[in-house]
């Protein structure tokens, strides 16, 4: 059996490390008993989840966010099986299979859909593909909104790399291969801001200027070296049937460009939108128009979150969180569905937090948004007692607290 015990899970995971000896043993076992072999010629691998700290909604507009990579992750035991063909098997969930000899894009959800196209990425940019068996756990839960997708996606690169490219990949090109995989094969026009964060791993800034080749600058600290948590706490909102709602997002974003003269909002200044906003208006309606303006002023303070953290000026940096929160709030208006007002439980979450937290901590919508989670900054003394608040609204367990994890997609074993 493959042994676990040598792995240094304190360096991974922090102090989230203490079951994860026996979780990894669990996956080992269980891909024994799934596959029928020894897992001794095996490996394991690790991709986590990702929080956003700031730019909102801008990535897939060519703007600047700040992300990180978290504590929480998918593992996966996974070996070549010398066929065509790729075996996945998610804790809780059916067998998926994939042929590697037909990988042209398909009406699919789910995994499978995720699988195919980051192996349809990977080889399209010459990489070796071939079929494996992998067994996966997480515990980057579904709705979250620390993305158990792009993690899902980070997990199958990284496993596609070590498996057959000698971990050659480039993290870069495995995110880019998640995120083909949403837009082509699963159908969800997202950016490439969660599959960047999840796959380089530590906390970054990250510019998508150039879509291809994005700047990711890493920066080197905790905010738990500030004396602060990362809480994220779950409203237990659904996000079936949103995919609408986020697309919007982008479609309308990217009418205002249009109307500009742009292929996106990358290049339009708040001057351009206000000078021409009657016909704005007229054509493309005032919420695409506040969307538009959320963009210009959101991707100027990812910028500004990145400054301040490198400057180590928490207070500058905790004023840019809030009034990120705010315009997400205001002018994105991604905290709730308009057609469904008398459901809002991330406003609540976040007035809740208001009503708690102190002048020197902040709280905003957390990730795409209309459902799931909120993101907040709490000074260490004050975690236990938010912890205990948010849970009495939202149930035991709604509450995490989450600290900055070094790594992005590796091999562990």
């Amino acid at each position: 059996m493959l042994e676990v015990s040598d792995i240094d899970f304190k360096d991974i995971y922090g102090d989230n490390c203490s079951t994860q000896k026996e979780r990894y043993g669990n996956a080992v076992r269980r891909y024994e008993e799934i596959f029928g072999r020894s897992s001794d010629g095996a490996s394991i691998y690790s991709a986590p989840g990702r929080t956003e700290i700031c730019g909102n909604h801008t990535d897939h507009q060519r703007g600047s966010v700040v992300a990180a990579s978290v504590n929480v992750d998918v593992i996966a035991v996974a070996e070549v099986n010398g066929t065509d063909t790729v075996r996945v098997l998610s804790e809780g969930l059916d067998m998926i299979t994939v042929s590697t000899d037909d990988l042209s894009p398909r009406k699919e959800f789910g995994s499978a859909a995720l699988i195919r196209g980051v192996l349809y990425a990977l080889r399209s940019k010459g990489y070796q593909t071939g079929g494996f068996d992998a067994y996966i756990t997480s515990d980057v839960l579904s709705g979250s909104g620390l993305s158990s997708s792009a993690a899902f996606e980070t997990a199958i690169g990284t496993v596609i790399s070590g498996l057959f490219n000698d971990m050659t990949i480039p993290q870069i090109e495995i995110a880019k291969a998640g995120q083909l995989s949403e837009n082509m094969f699963f159908g969800k026009p997202c950016g490439l801001m969660d599959q960047t964060a999840s796959a380089v791993g530590s906390l970054v800034a990250i510019d998508f200027s150039d879509p291809g080749s994005p700047l990711v600058k890493r920066l080197e600290l905790d905010t738990a070296s500030f004396g602060y948590d990362i809480c994220i706490t779950d409203t237990k909102g659904s996000h079936a049937g949103l995919t609408g709602e986020y697309a919007a997002v982008t479609k309308e974003m990217g009418k205002i460009a249009s109307l500009l003269g742009q292929k996106d909002l990358h290049d339009v200044t708040c001057e351009d939108i206000i000078s021409n906003i009657k016909m704005l208006r007229k054509n493309a309606g005032d919420r695409s128009v506040l969307r538009a303006l959320h963009f210009v002023s959101e991707t100027k303070r990812a910028k500004e979150a990145a400054n301040a953290l490198e400057k180590g000026d928490i207070e500058s940096f905790l004023c840019t969180i809030r009034a990120s929160g705010n315009s997400s709030f205001k002018f994105l208006q991604n905290v709730y569905v308009s057609s469904a007002p008398e459901n809002q439980p991330v406003s609540l979450a976040l007035a809740v937090s208001e009503a708690v937290l102190g002048e020197d901590e902040a709280c905003r919508v957390h990730g795409g948004g209309f459902a799931g989670t909120i993101q907040a900054f709490v000074k260490k003394e004050n975690t236990k007692a938010y912890k205990k608040t948010m849970e009495s609204v939202f149930g035991e367990g709604s509450c995490s607290i989450l600290s900055i994890r070094k790594y992005g997609g590796i091999k562990v074993i």
